[in-house]
């Protein structure tokens, strides 16, 4: 059926095998109308089978590549094989341009059919085992790479490990000895009201003191170093994979890990104790003010009942708790940073994960030692 005004020619028979020949340009100009006669064809001819013959194409772009891919689609709409026949090797290059994924992919203005309960339990699992599984990934490559920094320690960025002490320890002091010398103030308040109806003021200070060295003080320390720290490593590394300065690292033969992962790990596990050995001296100055102003103690007998109460088990335990807290705050902070993917929306939802997950771990591994060292002591 050829015809010297259109693009194209048929042979073939209705409901039968039809043959497609394009001839002469099919770029954008042709697109609308090319696309418009050759659907209602369909219709016409029924085929039961659809070859594209381009053997007589003079002029073919990326517009009659896309032409192609969508008549493609519309035979396997209609359940009808498709075969492209006579491509030359530049129309195939120019083929592989277009990406049929994104084509099939749904338009951002679309709405997807939302999910029943069951596929959303079901998707909600899937992902928190790939996070596990993505997690313990990085931590065997993170524990590979203290063995190695530890057996080499020149390799060691020691100024930025001083540099990331300094951020997380000394400019997180002010917060840190606010908290806890409120906290510590609160709570010989709120035990000074039930302990002065038995007399037995004394004993805020062994309460303030217990609390805070064995289990308040580490995890309040913790939980402000994963707010401040922990989102900042996230952040920092996020950003830099948005902006490939990853992938140069890589390029140039660096350790991504090593190089940005170990100076802060190293750096929190460095100063996180030493944090929460303020918070347990600024919360026991809290709780003093209220048992000298408050309930008629002397400094020397709060003093005095604050170290009869401290044993050296609960400051080692504390400290003990405050390098594993720290230790995990660095490495979630980090892991979700390397594990960012996109723009800036990604490097916000790295950071809130990042604290989410630290806080969600602090809790865990100070139930975990609660259970241990009850049974240790």
């Amino acid at each position: 059926m050829p015809d010297s005004g259109k693009s194209f020619s048929i042979e073939g028979k209705k409901n039968g095998d039809i043959t497609l020949f394009l001839r002469g340009r099919i770029g954008l100009a042709d697109f609308a109308v090319l696309f418009s006669e050759i659907k209602a064809l369909f219709i016409e001819f029924n085929p039961s089978k659809l070859t594209v013959d381009l053997s007589h194409v003079e002029y073919f772009d990326t517009s009659g590549a896309l032409f192609l891919v969508q008549l493609e689609d519309e035979a396997a709409a209609r359940s009808v094989p498709f075969t492209l026949v006579n491509v030359s090797i530049q129309q195939k290059q120019i083929l592989s341009l277009v990406d049929r994924g994104a084509l099939r992919a749904p338009s951002l203005g679309s709405r997807e059919q939302p999910l029943n309960f069951v596929e959303q339990l079901g998707n909600a699992t899937l992902d928190v085992l790939r996070d596990v599984y993505e997690v313990i990934l990085f931590w065997g490559e993170l524990v590979y790479e203290v063995v190695y920094s530890i057996r080499h320690p020149g390799k060691i960025r020691w100024n930025d490990v001083i540099a990331y002490m300094k951020k997380v320890g000394v400019d997180g002091l002010p917060i840190v000895a606010l908290i806890s010398f409120l906290l510590g103030l609160i709570m010989a308040f709120m035990s000074a009201l039930q302990l002065k109806q038995f007399g037995a003021n004394i004993y805020v200070a062994s309460l303030v003191a217990v609390a805070m060295v064995r289990e308040l003080g580490p995890i309040i320390t913790a939980i402000i170093v994963a707010g401040r720290s922990g989102s900042a490593f996230a952040a920092e590394i996020g950003t830099m994979r948005v902006n490939e300065e990853v992938d140069a690292l890589i390029t140039m033969g660096f350790n991504p890990v090593r190089f940005l992962a170990i100076p802060k790990l190293f750096a929190s596990m460095f100063v996180v104790p030493i944090l929460t050995g303020f918070s347990s001296i600024f919360a026991v100055l809290g709780g003093l003010i209220v048992g000298v102003l408050g309930l008629d103690l002397t400094l020397f007998t709060y003093t005095q009942q604050t170290m009869k109460a401290v044993v050296m088990f609960d400051i080692m335990s504390g400290l003990i708790k405050s390098v594993v807290f720290a230790a995990f705050i660095a490495a979630i902070g980090c892991q979700r940073g390397f594990k960012v993917r996109g723009g800036a929306e990604a490097v916000g939802n790295a950071t809130t994960s990042s604290v989410v997950s630290a806080i969600f771990l602090i809790i865990v591994i100070d139930s975990t030692f609660a259970i241990i060292l009850h049974y240790i002591r």
